[in-house]
């Protein structure tokens, strides 16, 4: 695939602090700006693949739910007491 030409307007100050910064550092602005939508691109499809991700998870979950394969409030409960009781007493003693 052939390179093709991006133009945008930009504001004159953000233009000229991007061109000082990219020659401080010695970068070229083009490489730059290719990796920042290169950055971009991923972030969008990691955030769509993580969306997809989540929606999979919850539909699990109500399958789940459905199919009466539930977890009661009163069950959590105990078992946090019994870690909450554990992490006492490992720690009893200890200053902070």
């Amino acid at each position: 695939m052939g390179d093709a030409t991006f133009t945008f307007d930009v504001d004159e100050d953000l233009k000229r602090a991007f061109t000082d910064a990219a020659a401080a550092a010695a970068c070229d602005s083009a490489a730059v700006l290719r990796a920042a939508m290169r950055d971009f691109v991923d972030q969008q499809q990691g955030a769509t693949a993580y969306d997809q991700w989540f929606r999979d998870q919850v539909e699990a979950g109500r399958r789940d739910a459905d199919a009466g394969n539930l977890i009661l409030h009163e069950e959590i409960e105990a078992e946090a007491e019994l870690w909450r009781a554990d992490l006492m007493r490992r720690h009893a003693g200890r200053s902070v």
